[in-house]
C-alpha cells in the first residue's frame, strides 16, 4: 500500500526559517507559491502560521492585569467575536481565545475549590494538536531524513534565484538603452568636433521642466532690504569623511558582528566571575523565576506642601514655648497654654492601625459572571435569574477601582461625630468597610479642645450655624467706618468704546465690510501721509539727483538786507526740502542712478529732523494762503490775469535757455555769465549726452525689433505668402476678365454676321 502523506502537523524550525525567507522574497499575498517550498504544509497553513506566530508584530509577553480585564470586558460585550477583540487588545485571536479559556478554568477551579491538577486541554501522548500554528516550532534533529534535506536544498536554490525571466529581460533592456545613449553621445561629440552643432531634441513635458525653469518662483520686489539680521552659515565640509563607508553608514552585518563579539566578551567575563550562571546561560536552561508584579500604591491623602506646613507650625510652637519659658520662668498660665508636645505620651492607648478598604478581584468576578452566563439553563424552566456580580457596561474599557488610604485625622470624633460615620462607633462593623476608618480622640489634647463630652454628646447643626454667624458678626464689627466719599474718573474714550461694544454686540459684521473698512482706513492713512509731503513729491515731478548748496551766499559776506535775508532763508528751506526728498522720497531717475552707483546720496542731512518736526507741527496751509495772496498782489501790480499754457511754456523755454551746464565745474550757471570755452564744453557735453541717449534708444529699439521679429516673424512670412497668392489671383482674375471680354466680343460679332447673312439671303 503506498504511503499517503497528509499535509499539516507540528511546525519544525527548518520550515519556519523557509517560511520567513519566502515571505521576505514573495511577500504576504503569494501563499501558494510559498507553500510550494514546503512539502508538508498547505497555503492556508502557511498563512495561518505567519499571522499567528511568525509575524514580528505579534506580542508574546505575559498577559498584564489591564489586558485581562479588557479581554473579559470585551468578551462580555462581543461574545465569540475574537477577530474583532484581538486588534483592540493587541493580541492574536488564538491568544485571546486560549487565555480566555485559561481564565474560565481558573475561576471554575476556585469556585469548586479543586486542587490544581492536570490541564484537560493539555495534549496527551498520541493525540494530534488541532492548532499547531500557534505553538513553538519543534527543534531540528541532528540527522534529517532525505525528504527534509531535499526540501531544504530545493528551497535554498529557489530562494537564491533572484534572476528570473522578467529580471533578466529588464536587465537586458537597461543594457541596450545604455548602449544607445553612449552611441548617441559619441555621435554628437564627433559632429561637434567636425563643426556641426546638433541640438538635442527635447521631449515636451506636460508638467514643469525643472532643468529649464524654477517652479513656483517668486521674484523679489525691486528696492533695498535690510540684511543686518541675516546670518549665513559658511559651508565647512568634512573632507575626511567623504568615503563610501562614511556615506552609507554602518552595515547590518558589521553591527551584528560587533554585537556578537560583545556577547562573547560578556560570557567570558561571567565565566571568570560566576561560573554556574554562565553555564546555565550558555546551556539554554534558564532559572525559573517568578515575574514580580507591579507595586500599586493608593494615592496619598496628604501632600508634601501640607506636611511642610505642619512641620513649620510645630517648629513655631516650639520656639514660642521656649521663649515663654525663658522670659517667665514658673508661670503657670504659659505652661498651661503651651504644653510639651515633643515627648510622646506613652501612657495613652495607641491608635488603631488604619487599613485600606478590602478590594475585590475584578478579573475573578468577570470570569465567574461569564461562566454563569455560559452555563445558564433555558428560561422556560422558570425560577430566579442567575446571580451575577456588579458589572460595568459604560464603555469598551472597564472602570478601575481607585483605592484610597484612610485619613485618621479627619475621622476623629471631633471632626466627624458618630452619627456621620458609617460604623457609628469606635469599633467598625465587620460587614461594612467604611471609606474613613474611625479612630480615637487625638492624644495631643492638653488644652481640652476635644472634651470627653464629645464622645457621647453630638454637635447639633443649629449650634454650628449659630457659632458661624457670631464669628461673621464679630468680623463685620471690626471693619472701619465708611466715609462715603467717592470720585468717579471716566476714561477718555468711554463713549467711543461704548459705541463700539454696542455695535459689536448688536450684529456680526460681514468680512467684506471689514475688508472695505480696513482698505478705507489704509487709504485715509496714505492720503494723510501724502499730504505731509511736498507738492513736487505729490505730483511725481522730476527732481535733481544732486543738491547744489553753492546757491547760498557765504557767511563771510557783509550784512545782508531784509530782502536778501529772506531770500537766504527761502534757499535754506529749499535745500533742506531737497535733501529730505532725496533721502526719503527719491525720484525714479535718482533711484536708478543710486542703484547703478553713478551718484552718491546727499551729503548733508543735518536739517532733516527739524524740517519734519516743522511740517508735522506747523501745517503749510497758511503758507499756501500767504503765497496765493502775494500772487494776487503781484498780478494786480503788473496788470495781467491768468497765464495761458502757451505763455507759460514760452516763459519756461526762455528761462531754461538762459541756464547753462558747466561740465568742468559740475554745476549750472547763467549763459550770459559763461565764457566761450565754457559754452563750447557745455555744447560738447550736451552732444555727448544726446549721442548716448541716441545709442541707448537705438540699442533698445534693436532689442525690441529683434523681439518683434521673433514674435511676428511667422505672421510676416504668412502675410508675404498670402500677399503673393493674392497678387497671383488678381493677375489670374485680370486674365480671365480679358478672355471673357474677348469671348463676349467674338460672340457679338458672330451674331451680327449671322444676322447679316440671313438678311442677304
Amino acid at each position: 500500500m503506498p504511503r499517503i502523506m497528509i499535509k499539516g502537523g507540528v511546525w519544525r524550525n527548518t520550515e519556519d526559517e523557509i517560511l520567513k525567507a519566502a515571505v521576505m522574497k514573495y511577500g504576504k499575498n503569494q501563499w501558494s507559491r510559498i507553500a510550494s517550498l514546503l512539502h508538508r504544509k498547505s497555503a492556508k497553513q502557511c498563512k495561518a502560521r505567519w499571522y499567528e506566530w511568525l509575524d514580528p508584530s505579534i506580542k508574546k509577553t505575559e498577559w498584564s492585569r489591564e489586558e485581562e480585564e479588557k479581554l473579559l470586558h470585551l468578551a462580555k460585550l462581543m461574545p465569540t467575536q475574537w477577530r474583532t477583540i484581538a486588534p483592540i487588545i493587541g493580541r492574536t485571536a488564538a491568544q485571546c481565545l486560549e487565555h480566555y479559556e485559561y481564565l474560565l478554568d481558573k475561576a471554575a477551579q476556585r469556585d469548586n475549590e479543586e486542587e490544581v491538577g492536570d490541564d484537560p486541554r493539555k495534549l496527551k501522548p498520541g493525540e494530534i494538536d488541532p492548532n499547531p500554528e500557534t505553538k513553538p516550532a519543534r527543534p531540528d534533529p541532528v540527522d534529517m531524513d532525505e525528504d527534509e534535506l531535499e526540501m531544504l536544498s530545493e528551497a535554498r536554490a529557489r530562494l537564491a534565484n533572484t534572476q528570473g525571466k522578467k529580471a533578466k529581460r529588464k536587465a537586458r533592456e537597461k543594457q541596450l538603452e545604455e548602449a544607445r545613449r553612449l552611441a548617441a553621445l559619441q555621435k554628437r561629440r564627433e559632429l561637434r568636433a567636425a563643426g556641426i552643432d546638433v541640438q538635442k531634441k527635447r521631449k515636451k513635458k506636460r508638467g514643469v521642466d525643472y532643468n529649464a525653469e524654477i517652479p513656483f518662483e517668486k521674484k523679489p520686489a525691486p528696492g533695498f532690504y535690510d540684511t543686518s539680521m541675516e546670518n549665513y552659515d559658511a559651508l565647512e565640509p568634512n573632507f575626511k569623511r567623504l568615503r563610501q563607508q562614511h556615506l552609507d553608514g554602518e552595515l547590518r552585518n558589521e553591527r551584528e558582528e560587533r554585537d556578537r563579539k560583545k556577547d562573547k566578551q560578556k560570557i567570558k567575563k561571567k565565566k571568570e566571575s560566576d561560573l554556574p550562571s554562565a553555564i546555565l546561560q550558555t546551556s539554554g536552561v534558564a532559572e525559573f523565576t517568578k515575574k514580580r508584579s507591579k507595586l500599586v500604591l493608593p494615592a496619598p491623602q496628604i501632600s508634601d506642601a501640607e506636611l511642610e506646613e505642619v512641620v513649620k507650625l510645630g517648629v513655631a510652637s516650639e520656639v514660642a514655648r521656649q521663649a515663654a519659658e525663658e522670659s517667665e520662668s514658673g508661670n503657670s498660665a504659659s505652661s498651661t497654654l503651651l504644653s510639651e508636645y515633643s515627648v510622646t505620651n506613652t501612657m495613652a492607648t495607641g491608635l488603631r492601625t488604619p487599613r485600606t478598604p478590602a478590594a475585590q478581584d475584578r478579573i475573578l468576578q468577570e470570569a465567574q459572571n461569564l461562566m454563569a452566563l455560559t452555563n445558564i439553563d433555558t428560561p422556560l424552566k422558570g425560577g430566579l435569574n442567575t446571580p451575577l456580580h456588579e458589572s460595568d457596561f459604560s464603555g469598551v474599557t472597564p472602570q478601575r477601582q481607585q483605592i484610597q488610604t484612610p485619613n485618621t485625622v479627619l475621622s476623629t470624633p471631633f471632626r466627624y461625630p458618630f452619627s456621620y460615620l458609617p460604623g457609628g462607633g469606635m469599633t467598625p462593623r465587620g460587614a461594612i468597610t467604611p471609606v474613613l476608618t474611625p479612630g480615637r480622640t487625638p492624644l495631643r489634647d492638653k488644652l481640652n479642645i476635644n472634651s470627653e463630652d464629645d464622645l457621647t454628646v453630638f454637635f447639633s447643626v443649629l449650634s454650628q450655624q449659630r457659632e458661624s454667624l457670631q464669628q461673621l458678626r464679630q468680623g463685620l464689627m471690626s471693619l472701619p467706618v465708611p466715609k462715603n466719599d467717592f470720585e468717579i474718573v471716566l476714561p477718555e474714550n468711554a463713549e467711543k468704546e461704548l459705541e463700539e461694544t454696542e455695535t459689536e454686540t448688536g450684529f456680526i459684521e460681514d468680512s467684506a465690510d471689514i475688508q472695505a473698512r480696513k482698505q478705507a482706513q489704509r487709504e485715509a492713512e496714505r492720503e494723510k501721509e501724502l499730504k505731509l509731503r511736498h507738492t513736487s513729491v505729490q505730483r511725481s515731478l522730476p527732481r535733481p539727483t544732486e543738491v547744489n548748496e553753492s546757491v547760498l551766499r557765504p557767511a563771510s559776506m557783509e550784512p545782508l538786507s531784509d530782502l536778501q535775508l529772506a531770500e537766504e532763508l527761502i534757499k535754506q528751506e529749499m535745500i533742506t526740502m531737497l535733501h529730505h526728498d532725496c533721502l526719503h522720497h527719491p525720484s525714479s531717475n535718482a533711484a536708478s542712478q543710486l542703484q547703478r552707483g553713478k551718484t552718491r546720496g546727499p551729503a548733508s542731512t543735518s536739517n532733516n529732523a527739524s524740517h519734519i518736526a516743522y511740517l508735522e507741527t506747523h501745517p503749510y496751509k497758511p503758507a499756501k494762503a500767504i503765497l496765493a495772496a502775494e500772487m494776487e498782489v503781484v498780478k494786480a501790480g503788473m496788470g495781467h490775469g491768468e497765464l495761458s499754457m502757451e505763455a507759460y511754456s514760452q516763459v519756461w523755454e526762455e528761462c531754461y535757455g538762459q541756464v547753462l551746464y558747466l561740465p568742468a565745474q559740475n554745476r549750472y550757471t547763467r549763459a550770459n555769465l559763461a565764457s566761450k570755452k565754457d559754452r563750447i564744453e557745455s555744447l560738447e557735453k550736451k552732444l555727448e549726452v544726446n549721442r548716448g541717449h541716441m545709442t541707448a534708444e537705438a540699442r533698445r529699439a534693436a532689442k525690441l525689433e529683434k523681439k518683434l521679429k521673433i514674435l511676428l516673424g511667422g505672421f510676416q512670412s504668412r502675410a508675404l505668402g498670402l500677399l503673393k497668392q493674392h497678387n497671383e489671383l488678381w493677375e489670374q482674375d485680370g486674365e480671365e476678365d480679358k478672355i471673357y471680354e474677348i469671348t463676349k466680343t467674338n460672340t457679338k460679332t458672330k451674331l451680327k454676321l449671322n444676322v447679316q447673312k440671313k438678311n442677304n439671303n
